[in-house]
């Protein structure tokens, strides 16, 4: 019975996967995710139920389109092998409770967001919208958690938009409308350690891509992947990392 949960569990995510990976399509496109229904994007053949099967649908395919022979990107089942993975990692670690509910709803934002704005350089005002609207429901579970998301909300956006106004454009839209939502989903205090994280992140790749000469001074670096990174090792490890560090500081 335990292996049928899990495996449960596991479906589940890449079920969910295999919805975000229309998202990471179509949002880009604006295309609609609902219409039409699920087909190949070379011959535009609607998909089969075998097909649509996440993971095993693309190794039974061979990574073929099974109509016009055309390959499928191995991003599809890495999106649903991985969304399924995270989320059997978030229930075993936080159980069946409001607050893994939350998680498993924030990550399933962050995985089209890091996708898109890597590919695209772009965070979809869409996805931050329906963050807004699918966090607010969690503050409703106490006084406390209402006001720490109100209050990582506005500071979020409004640290990242004082970045942008000071580095005159160095911080995009999207990027500040998506601190909003991780503000929203965290709380103030572990939004602040998620922006450390991606901060520090950030530093560390953008100077590696410079010293190798991948990217030159001047080009753009997507800072969304940064801050989905710091966002879910918040979400995740927040509590452990803060009280280490305060610890650690004998504070």
């Amino acid at each position: 019975m335990l292996i049928l949960w899990w495996a449960l569990v596991f479906i589940t995510g890449a079920s969910v996967g295999s919805f975000l990976n229309v998202c990471i399509y179509r949002i880009p496109k604006d295309e609609s995710i609902a219409f039409p229904p699920s087909h190949c994007p070379e011959c535009m053949k609607r998909l089969g139920v075998i097909d649509l099967i996440p993971i095993f649908g693309y190794i039974l395919l061979r990574g073929k389109c099974r109509y016009c022979l055309s390959r499928i990107s191995w991003q599809y089942p890495a999106v649903e092998l991985v969304t399924g993975l995270i989320y059997v990692f978030i229930v075993a670690r936080l159980g069946l409770t409001i607050a893994a509910l939350q998680t498993l709803v924030f990550l399933s934002l962050l995985v089209p967001v890091t996708i898109i704005d890597y590919k695209h350089s772009i965070i979809p005002d869409k996805i931050n919208a329906v963050g807004v609207i699918l966090g607010l429901p969690f503050l409703l579970q106490s006084r406390e958690i209402a006001y720490s998301g109100i209050i990582g909300f506005f500071a979020g956006g409004g640290l990242l938009l004082i970045i942008a106004v000071i580095s005159r454009g160095g911080m995009g839209g999207g990027d500040i409308k998506l601190a909003s939502v991780m503000g929203l989903f965290l709380g103030w205090k572990y939004l602040f350690l998620a922006l450390f994280i991606a901060f520090s992140a950030g530093a560390v790749v953008g100077g590696v891509l410079l010293m190798t000469g991948i990217k030159k001074r001047k080009d753009p670096i997507p800072f969304g992947p940064y801050l989905a990174t710091g966002a879910i090792v918040s979400a995740l490890f927040g509590q452990t990392l803060i009280s280490r560090y305060l610890d650690f500081m004998h504070l």
